[in-house]
């Protein structure tokens, strides 16, 4: 694979809507309206923030990439050494654009919601800090990953004129999504259990097991959607939309430190269950616009 196609491969294709998308129905859910921003907002998170997000963590996590059987595909590239400086260049003159258009146009409360959506991304995977070897901030962190950019796309309209009402739907709406990071998060590092051990990496799946961090992940999901039965009909469908995750987690309750590495077939589903909870929430959220 050639430079460029190494530095774009970890930035994971496969997971830029997930943090694209999110923006965008917030923004447009808020009164944005597909303007400039819009589609500006859309374009950095779909691709720049996710290098990013991504590229940092294959440059300082290439030691224990290369002990990792998960590493070379949909799930992450191992970046050759020779690349490492391109990607950190490549993730810093792509961002900052953006976040300087950002900063300008917007509001306080939407900068400061800017300024702790890139900390959190670089603290997770930037040396000395490395918000991911901390357990359970690697999940709360990894979580602020995906929801931020929803949260920065209500407070970017709002900046721009259009009045976000911050009540219960709102809020309960952003609750239930950050536990299903949580609990995404959690159950991708049941998987590593072992191999984290062995490499004296610290996460949510050394402190707890294997078999803890399943169910810790199993009970974050199901209050997720305990969470979005609080929004109004027909919004709270949208807490159906868990079970197919909890249904993912329920094979791998009993699975023991030794036994981890099965979650993988689990956490490859999840990858691509993304992609059918989205075009769901997406006709939800349609029929919503429509009524």
């Amino acid at each position: 694979m050639s430079p460029l196609g190494q530095v774009l491969a970890s930035s994971r294709p496969l997971s830029w809507v997930n943090t694209a998308f999110p923006f965008g129905a917030a923004y447009l859910l808020a009164g944005g309206g597909p303007d400039a921003l819009f589609w500006l907002g859309c374009l950095w998170f779909l691709i720049p923030y996710n290098l990013l997000m991504y590229g940092i963590n294959d440059v300082f996590d290439y030691e224990s990439d290369l002990r990792n059987p998960r590493k070379g595909g949909v799930e992450g590239v191992v970046l050759d050494r020779r690349v490492h400086r391109l990607t950190i260049w490549a993730a810093v003159v792509s961002n900052v654009p953006f976040v300087v258009l950002f900063a300008a146009v917007g509001s306080v409360a939407s900068n400061l919601v800017l300024a702790i959506s890139i900390f959190a991304v670089v603290a997770y995977s930037a040396p000395v800090l490395r918000f991911k070897e901390r357990p359970f901030l690697d999940s709360i962190t990894s979580s602020t990953h995906f929801v931020s950019p929803a949260v920065f796309g209500l407070a970017l309209a709002d900046a721009r004129g259009h009045e976000v009402e911050v009540g219960v739907t709102v809020l309960a709406a952003l609750v239930g999504f950050f536990l299903w990071g949580v609990g995404s998060h959690a159950f991708g590092a049941v998987q590593d259990v072992t191999a984290d051990r062995a490499a004296d990496i610290g996460s949510i799946g050394t402190v707890l097991g294997a078999r803890n961090t399943a169910r810790f992940a199993l009970a974050a999901y199901l209050l997720a959607g305990v969470c979005l039965l609080a929004l109004p009909w027909p919004a709270r469908l949208a807490a159906l939309l868990v079970l197919p995750y909890a249904a993912n987690v329920a094979p791998f309750l009993s699975v023991t430190d030794e036994t981890c590495e099965q979650a993988n077939a689990g956490w490859r589903r999840f990858l691509w269950l993304n992609f059918l909870t989205g075009f769901l929430v997406t006709q939800l959220l349609i029929w919503i616009s429509l009524r």
